[in-house]
């Protein structure tokens, strides 16, 4: 992950292109990945971790309705998550993770390994849904993150 995490952070800085996050499940390991690489000070300007429901609310301004209605591990959560943090950072990449990273939480309709990943470059917004199969919380974790690097880098391209 670390090569991966060198290489956005080279494209980033080269692209003079600045990003933020807002991790729930993953709980700032996403953050750490950019900023455990030198130069990340270029790229990275904001991430939060956004543990609660109480948080996603108060500080991400998710509607409390969203959260009711469709859970913080759901696609109009991870949307709103995204959407607001573009607003509160003002960066050119913001990414939104919120999952069930186990190994207890999980129910039949959202069980352990289900995340979603919110990504938002200019007008581009994007919600992508993945069921990780492996129940330990840290390889659910890694990979939710890996993805999200993956993610970053295509839009960064």
């Amino acid at each position: 992950m670390k090569k991966l995490s060198q290489k956005i952070v080279k494209l980033l800085s080269k692209k003079k292109i600045k990003v933020s996050f807002a991790e729930s499940c993953t709980g700032g390991l996403l953050s750490s990945s950019i900023t455990s690489i030198s130069g990340s000070s270029k790229v990275f300007t904001l991430g939060l971790i956004t543990y609660s429901n109480q948080t996603k609310i108060n500080i991400l301004k998710v509607p409390k309705k969203i959260i009711i209605k469709h859970g913080a591990v759901s696609y109009e959560t991870c949307l709103s998550m995204v959407k607001n943090l573009n607003k509160i950072s003002k960066t050119n990449i913001s990414v939104s993770i919120t999952g069930v990273a186990g190994p207890k939480g999980g129910t039949k309709q959202k069980p352990v390994g289900l995340v979603f990943i919110g990504i938002k470059k200019g007008n581009k917004t994007i919600v992508k849904k993945y069921l990780f199969k492996n129940k330990k919380r840290n390889l659910i974790q890694k990979a939710t993150v890996k993805k999200a690097l993956n993610l970053v880098l295509r839009l960064a391209k």
